[in-house]
């Protein structure tokens, strides 16, 4: 990525200087993880760049590939006319850091780069810095022919994207933005879709009667792809068991009839496996749609501490017919989640209603300690 940043701006740059960015880029690059690589690459190429950053927009801009009008994610790389893909993301930081001074021509150049690796990141600051001068340009760029640059009106203004700078005045208030969601979920582009729907899972995180609202409003006329959207956009809300949101999807009538939860095994290690094992026996007549989806839940934890929700599966029962199904769970750590040795409850939901309990002791991963 050094090399490449490197080669590409020295041949569109005559002022770039190229050894005291290699040399400062790679001092001490190997150690860090990857935003820390980026923020550090974005310093060496503020030392190396030309001090007036129009001229060092103009410089990142001619160092580019060529523009590709498609939704191919794959053909973001960088070959011999220019830079695409990974060595992108330390430019983008740049211009998110020094053109924020600058704001007209800091946000031409991430309507430049994005068309070459997604900006969603380094448009946060210029959001939180420039926030009606930067909706406006998300405004004009929501009907722009490139894909990428649609899909960043969305990605790029989400209040709560995962590594990104969070946008407190769109946690709040929504509906800056809402004008974005409905133009773009009509766009043809899966790519652009799939970043509305998680724009409006980010709302229904701390606004869910106004994603509510508008999935009551939209379904009924909603096609195929828009469904999907839709559907997607409302997962937060239907692992939750919003009542609204499960009756639009057909599934807000409660379970009738009996549910058991077996696990095996019943005293299993972290970083190995649980597999769940769900019967279900309808009573009465008809059939019934259902949204299955369970909590592990640690006993005696705060519950102040909101369990994650896992999802499990959608089911449509015959009157009368049972079924069986079965998933497998993993019990391995992750950092944003820790697991605690002990005994634990999964819990089942039927259309958000728990239908059916089950324990498990978790017991550490080499055996020692914790219950046994």
């Amino acid at each position: 990525m050094v090399a490449e940043l490197a080669e590409h701006l020295a041949r569109v740059c005559p002022q770039f200087a190229a050894r005291r960015f290699r040399d400062q880029a790679l001092a001490g690059l190997d150690g860090l993880e990857l935003k820390a690589r980026v923020q550090h690459l974005a310093q060496a190429l503020a030392v190396a760049l030309p001090a007036d950053f129009a001229i060092a927009a103009a410089a990142i801009e001619a160092a580019l590939r060529p523009v590709r009008w498609d939704c191919d994610l794959g053909g973001l790389a960088t070959a011999a006319d220019g830079l695409a893909g990974w060595p992108v993301w330390p430019l983008t930081q740049f211009v998110a850091t020094v053109g924020l001074d600058h704001p007209d021509r800091g946000l031409r150049a991430l309507h430049a780069l994005t068309q070459r690796w997604s900006a969603e990141f380094a448009l946060r600051p210029f959001l939180l810095r420039h926030r009606e001068r930067t909706l406006a340009a998300l405004a004009r760029w929501a009907g722009d022919p490139s894909p990428h640059v649609r899909r960043l009106c969305s990605e790029g203004s989400r209040p709560r994207l995962p590594w990104g700078e969070a946008l407190p005045f769109l946690i709040e208030d929504p509906t800056p933005t809402l004008p974005l969601l409905l133009q773009l979920q009509h766009d043809p582009c899966g790519y652009v879709r799939r970043s509305v729907a998680n724009h409006w899972n980010d709302i229904a995180k701390d606004h869910p009667a106004l994603v509510a609202d508008w999935l009551e409003r939209c379904w009924p006329t909603a096609d195929r792809l828009r469904q999907a959207l839709w559907r997607h956009a409302a997962r937060t809300l239907v692992k939750r068991g919003e009542p609204r949101v499960l009756a639009v999807f057909g599934c807000g009538a409660p379970f009738r009839g009996q549910a058991q939860v077996q696990l095996r095994p019943a005293r299993p290690r972290i970083g190995e496996s649980l597999e769940l094992a769900v019967e279900l026996q309808p009573q009465g007549r008809g059939a019934q749609r259902l949204v299955l989806d369970y909590v592990v839940r640690r006993d005696g934890a705060s519950a102040a501490v909101r369990p994650k929700v896992w999802k499990g599966w959608q089911v449509e029962l015959a009157s009368g017919t049972g079924q069986t199904l079965r998933k497998r769970h993993a019990l391995r750590q992750v950092t944003v989640r820790r697991l605690q040795p002990g005994p634990h409850t999964v819990e089942l939901r039927a259309n958000g209603v728990v239908v059916a309990k089950a324990r498990f002791v978790l017991r550490p991963p080499d055996g020692g300690g914790g219950h046994r």
